[in-house]
């Protein structure tokens, strides 16, 4: 009888193991299903009220605030921010070190042939003509001729002074820079004659550095905004274009335009 109870006891021992073993299986299973994957987000900290450091030391600006509302819609991705040059971007976007860019990146060829761009816009890109206040001189791209202008590498503002530079014989000097406030000073003391930026940068410079600049002439090119990626992610790429037109009927973007732009910048999607 003793016996009998012995190996009765252990039959039950181990048929709760067996559940207790399916049970930690299934656990590991729904784990694995809503694992949640982490986006390294490349972006910049000198471009101002899109990608910026504030007073308090924080990183932020439309692109930052924008990918975070993203980032609100999408469960199963985390986004984690990486600062650098924006002359690092795409070779670290190319080498897998961040898995997207989030900086006002608009279409060109090269990037194109390289790259992945979503596919819904998240704002209009204006460049124009900026000059110190004091030149009475340059009125438009035409009056750039023989002037010195200063772009930032791989820029869209780069790409386009260029091939104006050439295709109508301007005969200007394109100088490259990265430092923000270093350009700022160039210009306001007349070593260079112009820049190609946008009336929110020329706003933002002129009340946070006294920059003295001013925009002049017609838009010279008024792209749309996206964010870009490796070609293989083309799941991620869809899932932020999900939760974009999810955030432009909500009104979220117009916002957040507004606030960073100082205009409403989607109304031309």
């Amino acid at each position: 009888m003793k016996k009998l109870w012995f190996w009765g006891l252990l039959f039950v021992i181990a048929l709760l193991s067996a559940c207790s073993s399916e049970a930690e299986s299934v656990d590991d299973k729904e784990g694995s299903s809503t694992k949640v994957q982490k986006i390294i987000v490349g972006t910049g900290t000198q471009f101002p009220n899109i990608c910026f450091i504030n007073d308090e030391g924080k990183l932020t600006g439309y692109d930052i605030e924008i990918v975070k509302a993203i980032d609100e819609k999408l469960p199963e991705y985390e986004f984690e921010f990486k600062t650098m040059e924006f002359s690092n971007l795409l070779l670290s976007l190319e080498t897998k070190k961040i898995d997207l860019i989030a900086h006002q990146m608009e279409v060109n060829k090269e990037r194109e042939e390289k790259f992945l761009f979503n596919k819904e816009p998240y704002n209009v890109f204006p460049l124009k003509v900026t000059i110190h206040q004091g030149n009475k001189d340059i009125k438009s791209i035409n009056d750039l001729a023989g002037k010195k202008i200063s772009v930032t590498p791989t820029s869209n503002s780069a790409v386009f002074i260029e091939e104006y530079n050439k295709k109508h014989n301007l005969g200007a000097t394109i100088n490259y820079g990265t430092n923000t406030t270093d350009i700022i000073n160039q210009l306001k003391t007349n070593r260079i004659d112009a820049i190609i930026s946008t009336p929110f940068a020329a706003k933002f410079y002129n009340e946070q550095a006294d920059a003295e600049q001013e925009v002049v002439g017609e838009t010279l090119l008024n792209s749309k905004v996206y964010f870009l990626l490796n070609k293989d992610e083309t799941t991620l790429s869809n899932r932020v274009d999900e939760a974009l037109r999810e955030l432009k009927k909500e009104g979220v973007v117009s916002k957040l335009s507004e606030k960073w732009l100082g205009a409403d910048y989607s109304v031309e999607f």
